[in-house]
């Protein structure tokens, strides 16, 4: 059974802004050693699907560089995980949507020859065994499986819903952010929503995008067209994400799925990983997440600096300063005084003496100066040009002088 992936990476991640102001959303660092589309590909390849296509498109550069330096398989034995930027292969117009890049992108279809096409997004923090769903995708035979997460009917009508009929397995409908759906049987507090993630029988798949593509009425979409054409054929299925099982994962770590598409939500994902017990553990060497390792000493501590429920990584230094609940990248450095509470600092930033900074995010090779206060003012905050969330998170974006 030959299994090609395809990870849909061009998404320009309006709702992330100012973090994707200068990259695509799959680019956007996490956890100070991750940038995002690493989640999805590490479940790929912990699953053993070994030939990835990475579908880009939006200020993709940073990601295409990620890619090729970190994401090298072994030619050798034919695998790969490559970029694939928008060609313009199929008409003179860039992506229309997510199945419109990869009906452009049929040539990696055709050329690779697969039994079974995975196709995942690429901005979404959780663990997967995709194995196990392309076995139960195989039982059903189904044209496209489906996989889904269980979230409150209270959060319905922020997701793609499913019903599912009496079988259990095949989806009755697709319901788009509805108001009221029904519960799920076992569980009618709960619905099934989809992750957006799929795996499809290859020829259904190409017969599906070639019927899309010259649909005028279609928006060209996988979630909003692809997939609820092929509910009403009744050759979907549904793969239940609690069904799922990781090496190494404990408790609801098990079940982890953030989507991380706003300000509030990707930093809500950051607090999930520092507590010492966190929702989501990345120190799951059962099933690691994979990325480029910096190379860069340890992070260090002096001048009796005080770091609690944290994460530090490589080449920092935090100096006679107090961080809580925090997540601070590469080659950071924190001078004495300062204090920093629940806070994302990327790569490269510089935090001044004496200054505090509570519920905020800092890109990339901002410098703070000494004694400045973000997140204690809001009015402040944006009159100084910094980004604040609905939740009162202050964003710095890239660079940006402070």
């Amino acid at each position: 059974m030959k299994v090609l992936s395809l990870i849909l990476a061009g998404g320009e991640g309006k709702r992330l802004m100012p973090l994707t102001e200068d990259r695509a959303k799959p680019a956007v660092p996490f956890a100070g050693s991750y940038r995002l589309i690493d989640f999805a590909l590490s479940n790929l390849i912990n699953s053993g699907f070994l030939k990835c296509a990475v579908l880009t498109q939006y200020k993709s550069h940073s990601l295409d560089r990620h890619i090729s330096l970190t994401w090298r398989m072994s030619s050798m034995l034919g695998n790969y995980v490559t970029p694939v930027p928008a060609q313009q292969r199929r008409g003179k117009q860039w992506y229309q949507g997510s199945a419109d890049a990869i009906y452009q992108s049929m040539n990696l279809i055709i050329d690779e020859r697969p039994d079974i096409i995975v196709v995942f997004g690429a901005d979404h923090v959780y663990r997967m065994n995709a194995r196990q769903m392309v076995d139960a995708h195989i039982a059903s035979g189904a044209g496209v499986t489906v996989a889904g997460i269980r979230v409150p009917r209270s959060q319905a009508n922020q997701f793609g819903v499913m019903t599912v009929k009496d079988d259990g397995t095949t989806i009755d409908e697709f319901l788009e952010k509805p108001a009221d759906p029904p519960g799920l049987p076992d569980s009618p507090d709960e619905v099934l929503a989809s992750m957006g993630n799929y795996v499809f029988t290859a020829d259904v798949l190409i017969e599906a995008l070639e019927a899309d593509a010259k649909d005028p009425a279609s928006l060209h979409d996988m979630g909003g067209d692809i997939v609820p054409a092929m509910v009403a054929k009744q050759l979907a299925a549904v793969y239940d994400f609690k069904e799922n099982e990781i090496p190494g994962s404990i408790g609801d770590d098990r079940f982890y799925w953030r989507d991380v598409g706003t300000i509030d939500s990707y930093h809500d994902a950051h607090l999930d990983l520092v507590s010492a017990s966190p929702e989501f553990n990345l120190y799951n060497q059962e099933w690691p997440i994979y990325s480029l390792p910096a190379q860069l000493p340890g992070a260090k501590f002096v001048h009796g600096a005080s770091v609690r429920d944290s994460i530090v990584c490589a080449g920092s230094i935090v100096s006679g300063a107090n961080t809580d609940a925090s997540v601070i990248g590469t080659g950071v450095r924190v001078d004495d005084g300062a204090a920093i509470q629940r806070t994302v600092l990327m790569d490269g930033v510089h935090v001044g003496r004496g200054a505090i900074l509570r519920d905020a995010i800092v890109d990339k090779n901002v410098v703070i100066p000494p004694r400045t206060l973000i997140g204690i003012d809001h009015e402040e905050d944006r009159r100084r040009g910094f980004h604040v969330s609905e939740g009162g998170i202050v964003v710095i974006g890239k660079g940006q002088l402070v």
